[in-house]
């Protein structure tokens, strides 16, 4: 039996992007066995031969009701499988799904049954009030920086607003690239419905939100600029830690050169 990307070049390529994703989170250390999520809203690839295929298994209750995801489709990855096995090979590691009329439920349709992440319902949340607000952000991405993830570890930088300054003034690219800067949410049990609450808080005002002592989420426009936000963010992160373990605490930019950039590259302040 083929696969549903055969035929579909849109759809196989938004899969590419998500398996070399993959592969990056697992070279850089942030997906540990089979830690970290991708979720991506596919809708605009799907056709009509797409929409008249059947479910492979039985639907699934969401335990919520997302009216704005009618009728959409997601790639996602699977529940409890390896980012590095969803690099190479991703249809037998993650599938498709189409949200019900309902919009209480959805079922897979290909490649395989492979049941989506534990944590589909929170990152289902996170698109349907993006779609609601009308944003175009079609990826949620999570995983677990190893820096970000320790800087979590202290109070001190668990303040509003407090990690987003610091990182911004470890390098330029950081704000140009990350320029609504990093969110913060206290630490809330993994997959839990308050943990999906407390960043739906935070999406308004951050590119990325910090789960203390646990990970990152980003969502974006593609599952590349999600990873992008998260990797200068953490590169920031490995500046400021790699100055520390040579002794010293770094200045950073100061709040006048970190306003020319704001103001030379049109950045929200």
């Amino acid at each position: 039996m083929g696969s549903i990307l055969d035929g579909h070049a849109a759809l196989a390529y938004e899969v590419e992007q998500v398996a070399e994703v993959a592969g990056y989170l697992w070279q850089k250390g942030w997906a540990e066995r089979n830690g970290g999520n991708i979720t991506v809203n596919v809708t605009a690839c799907i056709d009509d031969q797409i929409r008249q295929m059947p479910a492979i298994a039985p639907q699934i209750d969401m335990g919520v009701i997302l009216p704005h995801l009618k009728g959409c489709y997601f790639f996602c990855k699977g529940t409890n499988k390896r980012m590095r096995d969803l690099a190479r090979r991703p249809m037998e590691n993650g599938s498709v799904i189409r949200i019900t009329d309902d919009c209480a439920h959805y079922e897979i349709i290909a490649d395989n049954p492979v049941k989506p992440t534990s944590e589909l319902p929170s990152h289902l949340a996170m698109h349907n009030y993006l779609l609601g607000k009308g944003e175009s952000c079609k990826a949620a991405l999570h995983t677990h920086p190893i820096e970000l993830v320790a800087m979590s570890h202290t109070d001190k930088f668990l303040q509003k607003d407090v990690l987003t300054n610091l990182l911004w003034s470890m390098i330029p690219e950081t704000k140009a690239f990350c320029p609504r800067g990093l969110g913060v949410v206290p630490y809330q049990l993994p997959g839990s419905q308050r943990l999906a609450e407390a960043t739906l808080k935070l999406l308004d005002d951050y590119d990325v939100t910090l789960w203390e002592k646990h990970g990152v989420c980003a969502v974006a426009e593609n599952i590349m600029e999600a990873f992008d936000q998260v990797d200068v963010l953490n590169k920031s992160a490995q500046i400021y830690i790699n100055a520390c373990a040579m002794g010293f605490t770094p200045d950073g930019m100061t709040r006048e050169q970190m306003q020319e950039m704001t103001v030379a590259f049109n950045l929200p302040k």
